[in-house]
């Protein structure tokens, strides 16, 4: 994965069940190589009454990991997902789509 993609970045799922959705990176486990995409793989967990700060139990969904390496930047330009590259400049590290050479955008602060 090596910083090639960071939560809030626009991916696509190329492989798997929901292979083609595309969303905003929720969350990275980098030591796993996963990450979460808003409504990819969603998940049912139900809850008990007065667990994890809920007074009332019930069944509440939420987006399951899926592997790093089943998704891909989707360059802002085309609308296509894009290898990604890293270069140096300087002593600062740029990501760059491989489709059309332009910069990364950095993720909008969430």
């Amino acid at each position: 994965m090596a910083n090639r993609i960071r939560r809030g970045d626009l991916v696509q799922v190329v492989t798997g069940a929901d292979r083609g959705k595309q969303g905003r990176v929720v969350a990275i486990d980098p030591k796993r190589g996963k990450l979460r995409v808003e409504k990819v793989r969603m998940q049912k967990r139900h809850l008990k009454a007065g667990r994890k700060g809920a007074r009332t139990g019930g069944v509440i969904e939420q987006e399951g990991f899926i592997d790093a390496s089943n998704v891909m930047l989707v360059d802002p330009g085309s609308n296509r997902p894009s290898r990604v590259g890293v270069r140096r400049e300087g002593d600062r590290k740029l990501r760059t789509f491989a489709r059309s050479g332009d910069d990364v955008p950095e993720p909008a602060a969430n």
